[in-house]
């Protein structure tokens, strides 16, 4: 037998769960897994590419535009050359914004490939506009020195010295993610991703809903300065950004409220320092909107985009920045290979015009509603076991009460966070459903299906999870692999 060197140990751990299907095809909610007699099993996918497929598995319309693209033979390698499918896609995006809410100010865009990579630019880009502020107060300050007495100079000097090069604090919320690379790891709140790597990268601060004001002051740092002729305090921005999820979707499916954004609103005006919205799982008509943020009157100054702007098949991401607070030069300091590549681009437009077309953001808010309906229904049956139903359209969330004190296999489970894995496991296996837990809370199965997901699948998915919180209720072994 061949050696498995493709992530072996992980492969491994699927295998124990009862997850390790090979998928051999996939339309719109159906993926068939092809099973060791070599038969093809259809599963109803609601897992949706983590967000990624609004549109479902291989969409005719993107199918057919990606062949149309390959067969003209668009280079998709044409770096440092005029890209006018990027200003295409960029402006198609900037039409949506617009109209959602109800702003004409042009939004500039750096393209990615992942939404990790689109947070990256914005952590970059943010801390780059940061140090022009500082250098700016800097200036500004030396300038009111020279016209001081030279004893009282030299102490405002001495005092500020040290603190110019305070490194940038990056906000976020209890419970957020936002990715798993050097830097955006350290925004990501599960300690089990962020600790290992604490040693590489940006300082974050992560703040409950209902402390924005206080852990913005506790970032505090003061400089003095003279001005008519007596020693005044400035304000060093040390806070470089404050980053914010519509809908916490790893953290288990927390949809963000409307008083929480207007005090980040606030204090970010207040304070000079960009919001930056993190819409990678939520953006593209998901939720009912295409902002997620729309829901709830949050403009960011920052606006991440990636997974369903792929339409399941390009892989796509970009940071819309306001351009207000756009630093033009970091055009110049940025790049990436397959940033701003035409096939991704093109992909991406055809993405925007079918959601508008085909009312995308309609279809997720009235099978939203659908889905959330039969989730609720379950709880209500079963309501010792299912703790909570929760989301915004098609991103939706059923909480099971834990497990972590029962006796037996399952509490042990549930204590190391792979409860909600073994029940995917079942429900793969038992029911044909392929669902998985939220990265952070391992004990809430979330659902993100495509705007075409069936009353008929939707039933489908109401019966398995009858059958687990029953399992779970009078014999949690029957849940067990083997």
């Amino acid at each position: 037998m061949e050696p498995r060197l493709a992530e072996a140990h992980l492969g491994g751990l699927l295998s124990q769960l009862g997850l390790d299907a090979e998928y051999v095809r996939g339309e719109a909610d159906t993926l068939w897994w092809r099973r060791p007699s070599g038969d093809e099993v259809p599963v109803v996918d609601f897992v949706g590419g983590y967000g990624s497929l609004v549109l479902g598995h291989n969409h005719p319309e993107i199918v057919k535009h990606a062949q149309e693209v390959l067969r003209r033979q668009v280079p998709v390698h044409a770096q440092f050359s005029y890209h006018p499918y990027a200003n295409d896609l960029a402006l198609a995006l900037n039409r949506v914004l617009w109209r959602e809410f109800d702003t004409d100010e042009p939004y500039s865009a750096i393209f990615a490939s992942t939404g990790a990579e689109a947070v990256e630019v914005a952590l970059k880009h943010a801390e780059m506009a940061r140090g022009a502020r500082v250098a700016a107060l800097r200036e500004e300050i030396e300038a009111h020195l020279a016209d001081a007495p030279a004893e009282l100079a030299e102490r405002v000097r001495e005092h500020n010295e040290d603190r110019y090069d305070a490194p940038p604090v990056f906000l976020t919320l209890e419970g957020s993610f936002h990715g798993k690379l050097a830097s955006s790891v350290q925004l990501t709140h599960n300690a089990g991703y962020r600790l290992p790597f604490r040693t590489l990268a940006v300082q974050a601060r992560f703040v409950s809903g209902g402390e924005v004001a206080k852990e913005v002051e506790a970032c505090r740092v003061t400089l003095l300065d003279v001005q008519d002729g007596g020693l005044v305090e400035r304000d060093l921005p040390v806070i470089a950004a404050f980053f914010v999820e519509p809908i916490q979707g790893e953290g288990g499916i927390h949809v963000l409220d409307t008083g929480v954004a207007a005090d980040i609103r606030a204090a970010a005006d207040a304070g000079g320092f960009p919001v930056v919205v993190d819409e990678i799982q939520t953006g593209v008509g998901r939720t009912g909107a295409f902002f997620a943020s729309s829901h709830i009157g949050l403009l960011g100054d920052y606006v991440l985009l990636a997974k369903a702007l792929g339409g399941g098949i390009a892989k796509s991401a970009v940071t819309l920045m306001r351009q207000s607070a756009y630093v033009p030069d970091f055009e110049l300091l940025h790049s990436s290979t397959f940033a701003k590549d035409a096939f991704s681009c093109l992909i991406g437009s055809r993405v925007v015009e079918l959601v508008e077309q085909l009312d995308a953001c309609g279809r997720a808010a009235e099978r939203g509603a659908a889905l959330e309906s039969a989730l609720r229904a379950v709880q209500a049956d079963f309501p010792t076991v299912v703790a909570d139903v929760r989301g915004r359209g098609l991103m939706l969330g059923l909480e099971f009460h834990d497990q972590s004190g029962a006796a037996g296999p399952v509490g042990e489970l549930a204590g190391q966070g792979l409860l909600g894995y073994v029940l995917a496991g079942y429900l793969l296996n038992a029911h044909r459903v392929r669902v998985f837990p939220t990265a952070s809370a391992s004990h809430t199965l979330r659902f993100e299906p495509s705007v075409f997901i069936t009353d008929e699948e939707i039933g489908q998915l109401a019966a398995g999870l009858r059958a687990v919180c029953t399992a779970l209720r009078d014999n949690p072994f029957a849940l067990l692999p083997g």
